[in-house]
């Protein structure tokens, strides 16, 4: 493996880990090449060679790309997370706020279902019925 960073022992870990643990790797490692296409291609002078590190830095945002969408289809709660934040026009901090409250009031409500009717003498009467899982 061309990375050192496992932080537990090579032969403690599955396949599965060591396959995401190589993706993650690859995709902070095209992340970088895009951030020095960038700086190059803003530092240089020359027109041409200006181009050429453009078209490099795409080719590397394609291959980050490409791991992202192994990584969604192959490591559990990524489509999830990326489905709640990517592609999205609201403040991305917003995004966060509003799934936070809504997975509170979602935790408080698992209780299950009151029901409140009134009886034939007009009596309130309130049910509960168990939540269901």
């Amino acid at each position: 493996m061309a990375s050192d960073a496992l932080h537990e022992r090579h032969k403690d870990l599955s396949d599965d880990v060591l396959d995401a643990h190589r993706a993650y790797q690859s995709l902070m490692e095209e992340l970088e090449a895009v951030d020095w296409y960038s700086q190059r291609a803003q530092a240089t002078s020359d027109d041409n060679l200006r181009d050429i590190l453009n078209h490099n830095k795409k080719e590397e945002m394609e291959h980050a790309c490409m791991t992202l969408e192994w990584i969604r289809r192959n490591q559990e709660g990524w489509h999830k997370t990326m489905k709640k934040y990517l592609f999205k026009e609201k403040k991305i901090t917003k995004i966060e706020k509003r799934n936070t409250k809504k997975e509170n009031h979602n935790q408080n409500l698992k209780i299950g279902k009151i029901k409140i009717r009134k009886n034939k003498d007009g009596h309130i009467k309130t049910e509960l019925s168990a939540h269901n899982r």
